[in-house]
């Protein structure tokens, strides 16, 4: 089974030939291998390229592991290389496995008519060397589990049916080799601790790999609330009797970030401006992963819907925050006093933002003016959006406010746009 993924083939192509290392990251086994090695592949074989001027390599396989020295892998390169006429593409698979891997793609790019693409897995590897050593010369390209619509092309079946699926088990693109309910819990099972556990585990000389895990389950149970090192700490604490040092959860929380596990969103106040240091919240970049790991249980369907979206908003290519919105209200005394209020998403593209809303449902006028207060007070004229699970095609309501559901939300790219 083919799926496209148009979001990622459109970036590598625009970049083509722009003297910079393409890179793609994302969590491990999301279809970056694919995406590189047999769509774009195919695009370069379309386009009259030879495939002898497309050199490929995995660091990841076993048959490649000599080549993961520098001193072996650029003389075996530039021998492949020489005598090959025309342009020449370098696809490079979990690069940061090859030692020295920033000096090596410099050389690369420095070489007239080569273009270089590669994938990782580790985003505190690669953003440490673009930074420091590329300065500019390479392109990141953010790649993620597959998106609804994605998941959709696939999906032999209708959108109420594709999406429950999709909340359940995810966009692993392997998913939809396993048919049985139990054969895809069992291969997200064994994803996560023969892949993901185990790479962070090795990676950052985890001594206490129990811990972490623990810290997972913490964090699985709490998509969309906010909180921060110390409270997770406690939780850790009541749940698992065990201490864990806000320091040591943090230290955590930076090594499933860098694996691409898990996305933090900071806390913006809409009115002030600002970033607010902590609370934040975290959301999973694979549901399935994440319900595995709670055995199916606790599957809230508010709080999924949360992810999802938030996931959505990311893939777009937006920048996502939780929004803070203070304003004052009489207390029951009848005092003024300030409150916070809070806008899900803030989305920010260029000069243009949306305020977004994840409400599962609008059941009662008490709860539409709960969702729709936030956006109201916000006191600027950016574009205010609420998305439901089910509801009418997309409208604007009384107040000036966007509603559509869920399905519609992920279905249109452009969706916000509407």
């Amino acid at each position: 089974m083919i799926i496209q993924r148009p979001r990622y083939m459109e970036k590598l192509i625009r970049g083509m030939g722009s003297g910079q290392v393409k890179i793609v990251t994302g969590v491990r086994r999301c279809g970056k291998s694919f995406l590189l090695f047999d769509l774009f592949k195919s695009h370069l074989v379309g386009q009259g390229v030879p495939e002898s001027n497309i050199f490929e390599m995995a660091f990841d396989r076993f048959s490649s592991k000599r080549y993961r020295d520098p001193e072996v892998f650029h003389p075996y390169l530039m021998e492949r290389l020489e005598g090959v006429g025309g342009a020449r593409y370098v696809l490079l698979d979990e690069v940061q496995l090859l030692g020295g891997f920033a000096e090596v793609l410099i050389d690369l790019i420095a070489m007239e008519g080569v273009d270089v693409y590669v994938t990782g897995s580790n985003a505190k590897l690669l953003s440490k060397d673009v930074v420091t050593e590329f300065r500019g010369r390479g392109q990141e390209i953010a790649m993620a589990p597959l998106s609804f619509s994605e998941f959709m092309s696939a999906y032999d079946g209708g959108k109420h049916d594709g999406y429950r699926e999709y909340a359940t088990y995810g966009g692993l693109p392997g998913i939809f080799a396993r048919e049985t309910p139990e054969e895809k819990a069992d291969y997200l099972n064994s994803l996560y601790k023969e892949v993901y556990l185990r790479d962070i585990v090795e990676r950052n000389d985890v001594r206490d790999p129990g811990n972490l895990e623990g810290l997972v389950d913490v964090l699985s149970s709490a998509i969309g609330s906010l909180t921060n090192a110390s409270k997770l700490a406690a939780t850790f604490k009541s749940r698992k009797g065990a201490r864990m040092a806000p320091e040591t959860v943090e230290r955590y929380l930076s090594f499933l970030e860098d694996s691409f596990l898990l996305r933090r969103a900071k806390r913006y106040d809409v009115k002030g401006r600002r970033y607010i240091g902590t609370p934040f919240k975290f959301y999973f970049a694979d549901l399935g992963l994440r319900n595995a790991r709670m055995n199916f249980r606790q599957m809230e369907e508010t709080h999924i819907m949360e992810n999802v979206i938030y996931n959505e908003l990311v893939g777009r290519g937006l920048g996502v925050d939780v929004g803070v919105v203070p304003v004052s209200t009489k207390g029951e005394d009848g005092k003024s006093q300030r409150v916070q209020l809070e806008i899900d998403f803030v989305c920010n593209r260029g000069s243009k933002r949306y305020y977004v809303q994840s409400a599962f449902a609008l059941p009662t006028s008490e709860k539409r003016e709960q969702e729709q207060r936030p956006l109201l007070k916000a006191g600027d004229g950016f574009k205010k959006v609420i998305v439901t699970k089910e509801g009418f095609e997309p409208h604007y309501n009384e107040d000036g406010i966007l509603e559509m559901n869920v399905y519609d939300f992920l279905l249109n790219q452009d969706s916000l746009d509407f």
